[in-house]
């Protein structure tokens, strides 16, 4: 199946918010590209790993988006979205789903999160430090199209904060809610590290196949559903790694969903957009902390007894 992808020559100061406004308009997925080095030279292709900065002054950023995107709206939602940014430089073209598969595969290695997680490409070997630890909770991932592969820092703050309350055995038996799944990383590292059931939530119906395809690949089972198809059901632990309008816009959501003395913790939030959802979660949430990494955070808390709603 082909997609609409579209190249936004950009600076490092400026990625984090061409990244941020590529991801609120739909991206699929996006990438980073040295911007001197030839477009077709897939060794130039980049995802920043766990602390890691990227590594050029002036870049490229691809984004995938569903075939039949019409352009001339996607650059007025962009614009709208953040006028302060140069939008003319976007060019845009037809690429096969294929081309994104590879280009991902070759620059994905394994990675170790907290004490025993590690997240390893379906096709790669098993690290030698996942070999020696007996109690590793080791997750295949091929993350298709749908966004989480492990290499944002959102998704690491996430997977880490998994694996403490694991070592705190606050997550063995547990239920567990990843709104906006994605590929369905989280859900599947809270079951590695001994949770008792996994429900992956998306409004993406790729990251649904993303996350039914990696669950199978793993040998574990996670309910996954539409947001209106999803059951009404409270969990003990719930964590959403979305975008922080989304967070913002879907508080009531959130609280509903976790039992009373219940754990979240969310990211995809920027660094300095922390204090608006500070506020709008504390109603719900006790002892809100907030953990950075490079320009993103993670906020945690724990669900108290008030009501939802008016």
């Amino acid at each position: 199946m082909p997609y609409l992808q579209i190249t936004v020559p950009c600076t490092e100061a400026l990625q984090p918010r061409v990244e941020r406004a590529l991801e609120d308009v739909g991206a699929l997925a996006v990438t980073l590209q040295d911007a001197h080095l030839d477009a077709a030279d897939e060794q130039a292709i980049f995802e920043p790993g766990v602390g890691e900065l990227p590594l050029w002054d002036e870049m490229r950023l691809t984004a995938l988006f569903p075939d039949g995107t019409d352009a001339l709206v996607l650059l007025a939602a962009l614009d709208a979205f953040d006028p302060g940014l140069d939008w003319s430089q976007a060019r845009f073209e037809k690429v096969e789903d294929q081309d994104w598969e590879r280009a991902w595969l070759d620059s994905f290695q394994p990675m170790r999160f907290g004490h025993r997680t590690f997240i390893v490409p379906w096709n790669h070997p098993l690290p030698e430090e996942a070999e020696a630890l007996e109690d590793a909770a080791v997750i295949r991932l091929d993350p298709g199209l749908a966004f989480g592969s492990g290499t944002h820092p959102t998704t690491a703050l996430c997977l880490r904060w998994l694996d403490g309350l694991a070592m705190e055995g606050q997550l063995q038996g547990r239920n567990v809610l990843d709104f906006g799944c994605g590929s369905g990383i989280l859900a599947l590292a809270a079951l590695k590290l001994g949770a008792g059931s996994a429900t992956g939530i998306d409004n993406d119906p790729q990251a649904i196949i993303a996350t039914a395809d990696n669950a199978e690949r793993n040998a574990v089972s996670i309910a996954t559903h539409l947001p209106e198809a999803a059951p009404a059901a409270r969990y003990p632990i719930v964590v959403a790694n979305i975008l922080a309008t989304a967070l913002d816009a879907l508080a009531e959501v959130l609280a509903a969903r976790a039992a009373t003395g219940g754990q979240l913790a969310m990211s995809g939030i920027l660094a300095g957009q922390e204090p608006d959802l500070l506020q709008r979660f504390s109603p719900w949430f006790d002892s809100l902390r907030v953990t950075r990494e490079e320009d993103w955070v993670r906020i945690d808390g724990r669900r108290n007894a008030a009501t939802v709603g008016p």
